[in-house]
């Protein structure tokens, strides 16, 4: 999996993993969902997974390149005061793919689909990454359809650009150092990727996710990432990317400030390697604080909030994070 280091910033947007691979027959999910496929558009059917609970719909969006398997293990811990949903955007995992030009607003229509399909009634949305463009898209266009947006480290110029804070381009032209592969012995199963996954970042990935965005061996092991026929969507928001303003409903924004660098790179003995870090971190931190000060600023319904953590905030800093959403919703009409 790509991770912050990779990218221009915890931009984070393309942490291209790989479609849906085949699954052994020993293996089931663990995590306490149904899953149900809902039409959203002429030849696309998209995965919505429902961990149950009572209270307020929440539903959650992965980053680029996850799925909604990514929140497995995070998902259930909300569902004793809210009704937990999760969607598989278009293009990646089990969703079906068309292409299409609306690039965000595209994406936008597939989640009021999906909140009209559950007849969900103002129903909270929660981003990671790259998802929060769709949260600004529905929160500026239909805010008559949700009761609040939660950006986890969701809150980047794709989300939020009023021209005070840096630009997109800022972030994707930095270059952070090249993380490690995973070896043999890394892919005799999915639970031993999963260990080194967590080993090498700090930490750690449902084991459905991997086996959602991971190719398999006929016998069962993992083989490669392969990429999503929806990741040029990706492309089309970045390059012809809309600039949200204002966002007129209540929202929780949690950065990452600063970011932590990650176990491979602690661990690492090259001085280059360390030396590109520090530099990438150093400017990476800079430039996220630079757009929490303009989102704090320039949107007067948003909560800012700074967590030291990795980009996915949401299993770096579980606990903080299920803290700060517990307090938003709760303070929500």
């Amino acid at each position: 999996m790509l991770r912050c280091s990779q990218l221009g910033g915890p931009i984070l947007f393309i942490a291209l993993l790989a479609p849906l691979s085949r699954q052994s027959a020993a293996w089931r999910d663990p995590s306490p969902h149904t899953v149900q496929f809902v039409t959203v558009d002429k030849d696309v059917r998209l995965e919505v997974l429902d961990w149950g609970g009572s209270g307020r719909p929440v539903v959650l969006l992965a980053g680029g390149g996850n799925t909604a398997h990514v929140f497995d293990e995070f998902a259930p811990k909300l569902t004793a005061n809210y009704h937990v949903y999760g969607v598989t955007r278009r293009g990646f995992g089990a969703s079906s793919f068309s292409a299409s030009e609306k690039g965000v607003d595209r994406l936008r229509d597939d989640v009021l689909a999906v909140i009209d399909a559950l007849d969900l009634n103002r129903p909270v949305l929660v981003g990671h990454s790259i998802a929060g463009a769709e949260l600004s898209s529905i929160g500026t266009s239909r805010s008559d359809r949700v009761a609040g947006l939660v950006y986890l480290e969701a809150g980047y110029p794709y989300a939020f650009d009023n021209g005070k804070g840096p630009t997109m381009k800022e972030f994707q032209e930095i270059r952070g150092p090249q993380p490690p592969t995973p070896g043999d012995r890394d892919l005799a199963s999915f639970s031993a990727l999963q260990k080194w996954d967590a080993q090498v970042y700090g930490f750690r990935i449902p084991e459905a996710e991997f086996r959602q965005t991971w190719d398999s061996t006929s016998d069962g092991r993992p083989r490669r990432a392969r990429d999503f026929p929806g990741s040029q969507t990706f492309t089309t928001i970045m390059m012809g990317m809309k600039r949200y303003t204002d966002i007129p409903v209540p929202a929780l924004v949690i950065f990452a400030i600063p970011h932590v660098q990650e176990n491979w790179i602690n661990k690492s003995t090259v001085s280059a390697v360390r030396k590109v870090a520090r530099a990438y971190f150093t400017t990476i931190d800079a430039l996220t604080e630079k757009q929490a000060k303009a989102f704090e600023a320039g949107v007067r319904t948003a909560r800012v909030i700074r967590l030291r953590g990795a980009h996915y905030i949401f299993l770096s800093n579980e606990p903080d994070v299920l803290r700060e959403m517990r307090a938003f919703l709760t303070g929500l009409k």
